[in-house]
């Protein structure tokens, strides 16, 4: 069995989180919620805040929300913190509840994006808000996080204002706006923040309080890992790599094996090791690693005499915003680097020009290591919302049940991160690619604080998991080779030959927690990897024969070559594979169990046919989709540059560089769903134009081969054929979400 990967390798370099001396208010102890009102705050003894955070969300004091999370470790580190949760933004007035924070704002729009949140991905606004009491829509701003920046400036104009949360962290540098369909500024700039944390920020909240709990200058904070500010100019000292223009022709090297040893590398280029010389290595071009992708290569070599320079005081020039602005090929340039310069282990900082200005980035945090998550996730929450939104009988529920709260209430969050690389997603891009585990103990100690301590459980655990189901405890076999690593994903185009696929920690918190005096049943609801699920066929087993409620959902997202190399998904095959497991352990139990596969449609690098061929696949395997989640351009997604550029940054981007077939418009867009629900009668009359435009008016027919019919139902319940007047047939049975077409019983829509 593998030694699971400890990111203590990663942190060596940082102080921990727990070994700051406590600021003097830590005498008044935890606070059973962090205060929301003057009223709490006299109650616990307190005169002002220290930090006052502002968020989107209501309150829910449960480490699976951000604000409850950053207050309690600033709490545990001696500060007063304070929050004001889904102010009325109009005026400033809302921002004045708790007075004065000593040290700084904390500001965030809260655990979504605030603009995915409020509209669907066809740009309609959406009438619900699960992080809001009731599901109500609207409580929060567009663009929440510059809105509430402006706010906190208006109410006390002389205290700094630290920009966090995943808002924040997709729009760092110069990005792709979805909504107004334009480059926009990068947030800094916008939201006039003193300082931006991107990513998970535990580690850099904690530095940046306790230094201006020192009473140093906002200003001269800008060597905290993790964040962004704004500078007039490069200070000295620093070697500045000019990546403003996109790459041109040139002579081609050699690719160097990343798992060679240090000296074999050197000697397969005929160079010498330059540890072995005692001089420093020089470092590969701005953005770049080796291989397709940004393959991994822990070292590069060049010809003596070799240049010396310092990666910590080596900073790597952007496009500026107005290259990016008017030049797509340039942003996916720029997206492209930044996206290579996001492993802790060996990412430079990063700056960008507005407008006589610079947007500084340091390289991305450390990761927190076992401890300091046990630590995190050990804080005394409350884990249920603040009482404010309870009603008279001091329930949740009702018009003031928030959904969010309702949906991990009985869960368990296991680790943090993602080494998938899936283009369209943006866990990457804020939790980084390195996982961080909890301790089997901690995790084994929050399921008894459910069990013993949350109102309503019934003893089933909903989710063991994190951003994904089977991460947990696995990493690369080598640190050294981890830290110098730059491909984006570890299991694309395969499993990398370098990474630990070992299930079994995760099995023993599963059998672990299972059999804890009180606890029923554990599901799995979280983000199954199956590619690297059938890694392990004893995992599969586990989890099909314990773990799964009936259905278990996972994401294939396409069956063809085309979207798949561009969403970085393996091909359909895993699938076949994980569902020839997950039947064969099914059936050895006795158990009628489903999958429940998710596709996408209107993906960057998707063709009419690419979707057409989606679309018989699902009708040969009997699957209806009623559910069909459309490509989302969320900002500073790899996919989302390959959406707005139409090039591939997954390679090196050149003025002739492949270019990507991207859907737009409402009505190829509305035809790539339609291919999803090839069922539904309303979107017959579109398939058969364009399947008749595509050449292919053999898939229109009343056969089992066929795609779609060609009778069309009338308003009154009766059909119509396009070829025979007054005809009729029978009312065909409606489609369900995802389901087969036998033997699987119905379940209600969303």
């Amino acid at each position: 069995m593998n030694a699971p990967v400890d990111v203590s390798f990663f942190a060596r370099a940082a102080k921990p989180i727990t070994s700051y001396r406590k600021y003097w208010a830590h005498r008044f102890g935890p606070a059973p919620f962090l205060p929301m009102s003057r009223k709490e705050m006299d109650a616990l003894g307190w005169d002002s805040c220290d930090v006052i955070l502002v968020t989107g969300d209501a309150y829910v004091d449960h480490p699976s929300f951000g604000m409850a999370v950053v207050g309690r470790v600033l709490e545990a580190q001696g500060f007063r913190v304070g929050i004001i949760a889904q102010p009325d933004w109009h005026s400033a007035e809302a921002f004045k509840a708790l007075g004065k924070p000593n040290l700084f704002w904390g500001v965030t729009a809260g655990n979504m994006d605030s603009m995915i949140n409020r509209y669907t991905a066809d740009r309609k606004v959406r009438s619900d808000d699960a992080y809001t009491p009731g599901d109500v829509g609207g409580k929060r701003p567009d663009r929440a996080a510059i809105v509430y920046s402006q706010r906190c400036r208006e109410a006390f104009k002389d205290v700094p204002i630290v920009l966090g949360g995943i808002e924040g962290s997709l729009r760092r540098i110069a990005h792709y706006d979805y909504w107004s369909e334009k480059v926009r500024h990068s947030i800094v700039l916008d939201a006039k923040c003193d300082l931006l944390l991107y990513g998970n920020a535990e580690r850099a909240i904690v530095e940046v309080a306790h230094r201006l709990a020192a009473r140093e200058p906002v200003e001269n904070i800008t060597d905290v890992r993790g964040t962004a500010f704004v500078r007039r100019s490069t200070p000295e000292g620093w070697f500045e790599i000019d990546s403003t223009s996109v790459d041109t022709p040139g002579r081609v090297e050699d690719h160097v094996n990343p798992y060679l040893t240090t000296a074999d590398a050197a000697k397969a280029q005929g160079e010498t090791c330059a540890k072995e010389e005692g001089t420093s290595l020089p470092l590969p071009p701005a953005g770049e690693g080796r291989g397709e992708g940004g393959g991994a290569q822990p070292l590069q070599f060049m010809p003596n005499p070799r240049i010396r320079l310092n990666r910590d005081r080596t900073v790597i020039r952007l496009p500026s915003y107005e290259a990016v602005k008017s030049d797509p090929v340039l942003y996916a340039h720029a997206s492209r680097v930044l996206h290579l310069e996001t492993n802790p282990g060996n990412a430079r900082s990063l700056v960008q020009a507005h407008a006589g200005r610079d947007v500084w980035l340091t390289p991305p945090p450390i990761p927190l290591t076992t401890a300091e998550m046990d630590h995190v996730f050990g804080l005394p929450y409350a884990r249920s919302p603040h009482p404010a939104y309870a009603d008279a009988n001091g329930r949740h529920d009702g018009p003031t049940k928030i959904p969010a709260w309702e949906m991990i209430r009985f869960s368990v969050n296991i680790m943090r991160g993602c080494f998938g690389g899936c283009t369209f997603c943006s866990i990457t891009e804020h939790e980084g690619r390195i996982i961080q585990s909890r301790s089997e103990d901690s995790i084994i100690q929050e399921v008894e604080d459910i069990r013993d301590k949350v109102e309503g459980f019934t003893g089933v655990i909903s989710d063991l998991g994190g951003p994904t189901a089977n991460m947990y405890r696995i990493g690369c076999r080598t640190p050294e080779i981890e830290a110098a690593c730059r491909k984006p994903s570890c299991v694309y185009p395969g499993i990398c030959q370098n990474l630990n696929t070992d299930h079994g920690p995760l099995i023993d918190i599963y059998r672990r927690a299972r059999a804890l005096k009180g606890i029923k049943k554990i599901l799995i609801g979280s983000g199954l990897r199956y590619d690297l699920a059938v890694q392990s066929p004893e995992y599969v087993k586990e989890l099909v024969q314990h773990h799964v409620g009936g259905y278990l959902k996972i994401a294939p997202e396409h069956t063809e070559q085309g979207p798949l190399t561009k969403m970085m998904k393996p091909g359909i095959g895993s699938y076949d594979r994980f569902k020839a497991m997950f039947e064969k352990f099914s059936e050895e139990v006795g158990k009628k169990q489903y999958l429940v596969p998710y596709f996408i449609a209107a993906h960057p690098g998707t063709s009419d046919e690419d979707m057409m061929n989606l679309a018989l696949w699902l009708k040969r395997n009997g699957f209806r989709a009623d559910q069909v989640q459309t490509f989302y351009p969320s900002p500073m997604a790899t996919a989302t540059a390959m959406y707005h550029s139409g090039r591939n940054p997954l390679r090196k981007v050149t003025r002739d560089s492949e270019t990507v077939d991207i859907v737009r418009g409402d009505r190829r867009r509305r035809l790539h769903k339609a291919f999803l629900r090839y069922h539904d009668p309303n979107n017959w009359p579109l398939l058969r134009d364009t399947l008749k435009a595509m050449g292919r008016s053999d898939l229109i027919g009343n056969g089992k081969h066929h795609l779609i019919p060609t009778y069309q139902p009338m308003t009154d319940g009766s059909y119509a054929s396009p070829r025979r007047k007054n005809s009729t047939s029978r009312q065909p049975v409606k489609g369900r979400v995802l389901t087969q077409h036998t033997g699987l019983p119905p379940r209600k829509s969303k």
